[in-house]
């Protein structure tokens, strides 16, 4: 024990020693731990390296004679180790600390490192040499036992552990406790006393008990004291060890309170005057600073009288400047002033209150300036009061501001449909608006001309309106564009400071240096604003120059010390904010030069949002546009909702088209935006217009077909002017000519590029038809594809209805016709040609007024006039059947026998020619040659058969000579007839080719 515990000094290795004894490097692992802190300055009294700050810790120099905290002994692992305690209490921090301090575990430290064996991997080799030397010494001189016999060690503990053994092992035992009663019955067994044997055996036990007890605790006290008297020399020496320590603390107590006595008669007698100089130093730099608060304060204490004041004159961005720099200075030169404790609130207050009156009178207005009359000048209203209100809008990032103007630009519109039907029913006497209240039901009756007047009215406001609306829309438009350029011009400017550097400084020292009387000028025309409305009347001028020579005395010592640069540059900061209010409130007040110059670029919206604003101006130029369109598509439903507009003549349709088309061309020429609703709406009414005016001409094509006796017509001349007026490339019905007192007489066919066509009444009516469908297109292009499909549509019920009438032989039932002739198969055939003809015309006419990608539409043209062909081949065929019927029936009985020409062949050539006389003055001469050629072709194959029959050959002999006499009269009759001259009826097919 005594030499674990020796008081002697443990030797330290000198740098040079080579053992090396307890030689830690300072810098083997320095950086792994953090920079050292200094320790509290020991004199609280004296500044510290910041302006005005004190160290609050104390004294041991001049509080050494009190209590102080230094003096306590007591810490958190005393309280947490006291021996008092049975075990250590678990609930320590949470019953002092309450029950929401839960221990959680500690996050390790990122400044200090982890300590693995490494780092003890120096101090065990340094070590090493002192561990070898404690070993060489214990092996050379042995302790003060080992000079002892063995035997007599060796007996005396055997002696002393067979004593210790007589004791019971219960007593040894760690978790001894007599309270416990099994322990309690085995320490004292009360089965002795309970035997009988009476009270004197009772005594007797209790003795022989109380005996082994002394005799147990003899023997254990000798065990102790055997145990001491081994170690005495180790306990006295830790005595003595304990008292020379006592006394050499005594020593350095008194060492210590002489020195202390004596710093603090150095300090009482050196350091108080310095330090009391410096304090005062520091006082009257506080007072600077005090008196420039409190001028401060008086600047802002008149903030809300100022922005009152430019309130009342409508001079919202002075006031938001003012407050937004009165707002600054609280939070940086006057933060923590209790009388202001409430003024960022209350300016808060303001500006909310700002920001509602700025948004309602920019709600008002846009109001009045939309819903002025259109009498006044066209030009922007009040365009200096909306340029402000924008300003002011934008740099309180109101960007929110055109949905009121978008809204109050629909009311807008609504006003002027209801201004504009409200004048226009005042005029017309025979609405009675008492009776009539709702305006739909004023526009519903009144007449076309009366409506259309109304709508063209209409037409004009909203140009008018649209026009007023971009005018002010550029002006707020320009004031986006100079904020965002004052943003970029601001940027460039401080790039061009920042580059500048030094220099610049410099350059501007020497200018204000050089020109004193000049800034202090500047400095009073500052103030001049605030002086005039009595705002620091005292202290205006004094300020000026004041300012002037604190930046002189920053300047100057930058170049000193830190600390008296601090107290000054606070000086300077205060005076330099204090000039900043008071410039930027001289810039405010009424009369000021610029609304946008003060403006401090981080409460302006970025570029960005800027950028976004510009896009949503142009975006509610084409709300207008979309918004005049919807209020016109709204006019035009409510007058289609009776189907007044399909009620329209083709004329009055093309007009309303036309007023339409102009209206929506210039609106889009004002705001460069296409907008579709208007003319939807109107596509949606020409729609219904064109599928009305189909159904009323198919009705009347069906009505004519019903009533059609399919015989020849006389040809009106206006229809032959009509087919000339189509010839020279008008498609379009020509222009209705004052009637002439000579009549014109009407001609026997119908003539077209040459050609004679006898037509019926109904394709003289159907071609008038299909010009108007032509002239529709002509007025209202944007009806084009419809129209086509209706015009196709009609042109197949045509052809579909005609072919049921004649050669489905409806007209027998519909007119009452007793049959169907040749005549008016030739007929039906001739009028289908003279349709045919003129679809390329319309075909080409429709292709002019397609965009190519729609010319997939025109193969309905290409299908028609397939149908029209094989309609007319059907027709053809049906004459050729009619005949070849003939044929087969007169051929059928014919004999070879005289007298010649035969009966048969005599009927043969009289059907021919009657045949011949009805259609030779219908078809042109080529159709005729091949229809004749396909009814010859038929003849000679009946008798060719009927030859064949009858055995006849091509023999020379009597019978072929009676047959070539009736086939002579049959070839002379055919080519007697008009236009049959050359034909070549080729009559040797009759004949069987010999093999």
């Amino acid at each position: 024990m005594a030499s674990s515990h020796s008081s002697s000094p443990v030797p330290q290795a000198s740098g040079g020693s080579s053992d090396g004894f307890l030689r830690k490097s300072r810098d083997l692992s320095s950086r792994h731990y953090r920079p050292v802190r200094s320790l509290p300055d020991v004199c609280p009294k004296e500044p510290t390296g910041e302006a005005g700050g004190m160290c609050d810790g104390p004294s041991v120099v001049a509080d050494q004679h009190r209590w102080t905290v230094y003096n306590s002994k007591v810490n958190l692992p005393a309280a947490l180790n006291d021996p008092r305690l049975a075990k250590r209490e678990s609930d320590f921090f949470t019953k002092t600390w309450g029950l929401d301090f839960v221990e959680t575990e500690v996050m390790p430290s990122f400044y200090l490192p982890n300590i693995t064996k490494e780092h003890f991997g120096p101090y065990l080799q340094e070590m090493a040499q002192r561990e070898k030397i404690h070993e060489r010494c214990k092996n050379i001189c042995p302790s003060k036992d080992e000079h002892h016999p063995v035997s007599s060690i060796t007996n005396n503990h055997d002696k002393a552990r067979a004593e210790l053994e007589q004791v019971p092992k219960i007593f040894m035992k760690p978790d001894f406790v007599l309270e416990d009663p099994g322990t309690f019955n085995d320490v004292l067994p009360w089965s002795h006393f309970s035997v009988a044997g009476g009270k004197n055996r009772d005594v007797a036990s209790s003795r022989l008990l109380q005996e082994k007890l002394s005799h147990y605790l003899d023997v254990v006290e000798v065990s102790i004291a055997q145990q001491i008297s081994l170690r005495s020399e180790a306990f006295f020496h830790a005595m003595s060890s304990q008292h020379e320590l006592q006394d050499r603390l005594q020593e350095t107590t008194h060492a210590v309170a002489t020195l202390r006595s004596r710093t603090a008669a150095i300090e009482c007698a050196m350091c108080e005057s310095p330090l009391r100089a410096l304090r005062q130093a520091i006082t009257r730099a506080n007072c600077v600073k005090l008196h420039n608060k409190l001028k401060l304060m008086a600047a802002v204490h008149q903030t809300q009288p100022t922005v009152q004041l430019l309130l009342s004159t409508s001079e919202f961005v002075g006031a938001l400047e003012l407050i937004a720099t009165t707002k600054e200075v609280l939070q940086q030169e006057l933060q923590g002033i209790h009388s202001f404790r409430h003024l960022g609130s209350q300016l808060c207050e303001m500006e909310r209150l700002i920001d509602k009156m700025m948004i309602a009178d920019f709600s008002t207005y846009a109001k009045s300036d939309l819903n002025r009359s259109f009498e006044e000048d066209s030009q922007v209203l009040e365009k200096d009061r909306l340029q402000s209100l924008v300003f002011g809008l934008l740099r309180q990032r109101k960007l929110d501001f055109l949905d009121i103007y978008s809204d109050e630009m629909v009311q807008a519109a609504k006003g002027i449909v209801r201004e504009c039907v409200l004048r226009t029913v005042s005029q017309i006497d025979e609405i009675d608006t008492d009776v009539v209240v709702k305006l739909p039901d004023q526009m519903r009756l009144m007449t076309s001309p009366q409506w259309f007047e109304l709508l063209k009215g209409i037409f004009e406001h909203f140009i008018f309106f649209i026009k007023r609306i971009k005018a002010t829309l550029s002006v707020i438009r320009s004031v986006v564009f100079e904020v965002l350029d004052g943003s970029q011009k601001n940027r460039l400017t401080l790039g061009e400071i920042v580059r500048s550097g030094l220099d610049g400084d410099r350059d501007e020292e020497e200018e204000t240096t050089s020109d004193p009387t000049l800034n202090n000028h500047q400095g009073k025309a500052e103030l001049a604003y605030l002086t005039h409305e009595g705002l620091f009347i005292s202290d205006a001028l004094h300020e000026a120059e004041e300012q002037q020579n604190n930046g002189a005395q920053a300047r100057l010592q930058s170049r000193g010390d830190a600390s008296c640069s601090d107290s000054a540059s606070g000086t300077t900061e205060s005076s330099s904010s204090r000039g900043e209010l008071t410039s930027v409130s001289a810039s405010i007040l009424p009369g000021g030069s610029s609304i946008g110059l003060a403006v401090s670029e981080d409460m302006m919206p970025s570029d960005l949002e800027l950028g976004r604003v510009a896009n949503n101006i142009q975006e509610l130029l084409y709300t207008a546009s979309d918004v005049t369109h919807d209020r016109c598509v709204k006019v035009l439903m409510t007058r289609a909702r009776d189907g007044s507009l399909e009620r329209l003549s083709s004329a009055e349709f093309v007009c309303l088209s036309q007023a339409v088309e102009r209206f929506v061309k210039d609106s889009e020429e004002l705001c460069g935006r296409c907008s579709v609703s208007l003319r939807g709406a109107l596509q949606s009414q020409a729609n219904r217009f064109v599928h009305r005016f189909h159904e009323e001409r198919k009705t009347k094509l069906s009505l004519l077909l019903d009533n059609e006796r399919w015989k020849q017509a006389d040809v009106p001349a206006e229809f032959q002017d009509l087919v000339n007026f189509i010839a020279d490339g008008r498609i379009t019905l020509p222009e209705r000519k004052p009637i002439v007192s000579e009549e014109r007489k009407p001609s026997e066919y119908l003539t077209v590029d040459g050609q004679k066509y006898a037509v019926v009444g109904t394709v003289l009516l159907l071609i008038r038809i299909f010009l108007e469908y032509c002239q529709c297109v002509n007025d209202i292009p944007s009806i084009t594809t419809d129209m086509l499909t209706r015009l196709s549509d009609l042109l197949k019920h045509f052809n579909s209805r005609s072919c049921q009438l004649v050669l489905g032989a409806g007209a027998l039932q519909v007119v009452g016709l007793k049959t169907i002739t040749t005549k008016n198969l030739a007929l039906a055939s001739r009028c289908l040609q003279l349709v045919v003809h003129y679809i390329p015309v319309i075909r080409a006419h429709f292709e002019t007024k397609l965009q190519p990608k729609q010319y997939s539409i025109l193969r309905h043209f290409d299908h028609i006039t397939k149908d029209y062909n094989d309609h007319i081949a059907e027709i053809s065929a049906k004459l050729v059947a009619i005949m070849d019927n003939l044929f087969e029936k007169v051929l059928s009985k014919y004999e070879v026998k005289a007298p010649m020409p035969s009966t048969c062949f005599r009927n043969v050539c009289k059907q021919m020619a009657k045949m011949h006389e009805a259609i030779y003055e219908l078809l042109p001469e080529e159709q005729t040659q091949m229809l004749f050629l396909r009814i010859n072709a038929s003849f000679k194959m009946h008798l060719k058969r009927q030859l064949a029959r009858l055995g006849m050959i091509n023999d020379g002999g009597p019978q072929h000579g009676l047959v070539m006499v009736d086939v002579a009269f049959y070839t002379e009759n055919i080519q007697a007839l008009r236009s049959l001259e050359r034909l070549d009826l080729n009559m040797a097919e009759i004949w069987e080719q010999k093999r």
